[in-house]
């Protein structure tokens, strides 16, 4: 992705590996300061992915992939069955970060099937390193496809509501949701993007917003509960969105919001599309309500984090002390509101169960 830095424009990956270091963008000080967070070995990877240094379905798998490897070349001695135990060990400290996202699921049991191949501990960690690389780089490719197919999706002139972060920060580069607005930029299309603030979190008004300027991408950041009357004006003329689960019905598992957007969508007769790669599908979830959800911290409701006028990091109250809060992370999208899934495979239209199946297949 572009990153903008003391009027000097870099490339950049969400996270990447660096012998065994895994290194990232530290989401969690953005916009107001760029930082590279730097992983020792697998259970700092763990932490961030954790407490969302890293975040994001595409951006935590191949963080947990990194992790795999890092485990593989850590691991002090070459007995080959203790090898094993030791990175499946770190398999199950690394799943239990974030319940939501299976792309972290998928990319784990990926290193692990390859792990397993090796003849000795040394091949082993050869094969858990390429792997997690290979991971990575489907990633980016994925991306790049999927906003491929989607920008044919986007006339000029269109309004595009999206809802928290899809973008490059979320998977390595380009993005699910924001990758097709980003080709339709790059073709020239005249757009405008509205970005949903996301409470709690705020990773619209946060990561989204600070990627798109990075792009010189039209936006205003608007507040969660501003979506429908924009759409009733007639500003907005698609809703693009990324994904955490997709269950084999095509119900989406999405952040915390994207539900009532969808609902508000179909009311307005407004295309409602999801973007994800292949790695985001979990065919042996059947619907929607099978999806773990997971509940986060209830200071994220009833704090607020900002910059004060000194460059500092605050925590405000904003709730009552004697208040308490619930704080779903997700909530499930059903198939029904949901126009098309965008993958780097192309674009899936309902009757999803088919269209889903058939895809998974190859076909």
């Amino acid at each position: 992705m572009k990153v903008k830095i003391n009027d000097e424009t870099k490339d950049y990956r969400t996270v990447w590996l660096s012998g065994k270091t895994v290194k990232m963008i530290n989401q969690g000080l953005l916009p107001h300061k760029f930082e590279i967070h730097e992983t020792r070995n697998y259970k700092e990877t763990a932490k961030a992915i954790m407490n969302m240094t890293v975040r994001g379905a595409g951006a935590i798998g191949v963080a947990g992939a990194f992790g795999m490897a890092q485990a593989a070349l850590e691991f002090q001695g070459e007995e080959l069955g203790e090898f094993l135990e030791y990175v499946e060990n770190a398999a199950i400290i690394l799943k239990n970060t974030r319940p939501t996202a299976v792309n972290l699921f998928h990319a784990i049991d990926r290193c692990i099937s390859v792990i397993k191949m090796g003849s000795d501990v040394e091949e082993c960690r050869k094969l858990a390193v390429q792997e997690a690389q290979s991971i990575a780089n489907e990633d980016v490719e994925a991306s790049k496809k999927i906003g491929e197919y989607g920008k044919e999706l986007i006339k000029d002139g269109f309004g595009i509501l999206t809802h928290c972060n899809a973008g490059a920060l979320a998977f390595i580069d380009y993005g699910t949701a924001l990758s097709p607005i980003r080709f339709a930029h790059y073709e020239g299309k005249n757009i405008f993007v509205f970005i949903d603030e996301t409470r709690p979190r705020c990773q619209g008004s946060r990561l989204t917003a600070w990627e798109l300027y990075q792009e010189g991408i039209r936006h205003a950041v608007i507040a969660d509960n501003a979506a429908g009357l924009f759409m009733r004006k007639g500003e907005i003329q698609m809703v693009i969105v990324g994904a955490d689960r997709i269950a084999a019905n095509g119900d989406i598992a999405n952040k915390i919001g994207t539900y009532e957007k969808a609902v508000l969508a179909k009311e307005n007769h407004i295309p409602f599309y999801v973007a994800a790669p292949l790695m985001t599908f979990d065919i042996k979830c059947r619907r929607g309500d099978e999806i773990p959800i997971e509940e986060r911290s209830t200071d994220e409701v009833l704090c607020i984090w900002g910059v004060d006028k000194n460059g500092q990091f605050t925590k405000i109250r904003i709730a009552p002390i004697f208040s308490k809060a619930r704080n779903p992370a997700f909530d499930i999208t059903p198939a029904k509101y949901i126009h098309g899934i965008i993958t780097e495979r192309g674009i899936v239209t309902p009757p999803f169960e088919k269209s889903i199946h058939k895809l998974l297949r190859g076909n």
